[in-house]
């Protein structure tokens, strides 16, 4: 029983990290650096790729007409295009389920590993 505790203790502790301010920071400033490292084209084909995936995810979520909050969702991928880490700014239902579902899914790979990429939401309803 203390093993479980500890273990769900500790996982607590690294998703609270995982949400830091200082974290989200750091990721969406490397996001925003390592897209802009990109050739346009590069950057724009795999921009395209990602927000069908996007697309996917919010789909998978519901849109309360109340949540008309904007957010930013933050996601390091490895080489593969797997979301390795995500980040998010905004408490909000959807912005936690598209986290969730950005999480559990893969992207499109990038040109380089590990590479960040962001996602600046908003819904005006």
């Amino acid at each position: 029983m203390r093993r479980l505790l500890f273990a769900s203790a500790l996982c607590c502790a690294s998703l609270a990290h995982a949400q830091s301010p200082i974290d989200y920071a750091e990721a969406k400033a490397r996001a925003d650096a390592d897209e802009a490292s990109l050739p346009a084209a590069a950057a724009s084909a795999m921009r395209d790729a990602q927000g069908a995936a996007l697309d996917a995810a919010i789909a998978g979520c519901a849109t309360p007409t109340a949540d008309t909050s904007p957010f930013v969702v933050v996601a390091e991928l490895d080489a593969t295009g797997k979301v390795v880490r995500t980040w998010r700014e905004g408490s909000t239902p959807l912005a936690i389920c598209v986290q969730k579902q950005i999480a559990g899914s893969a992207l499109s790979a990038p040109p380089r590993a590990p590479f960040f990429t962001s996602f600046e939401l908003s819904f005006t309803r």
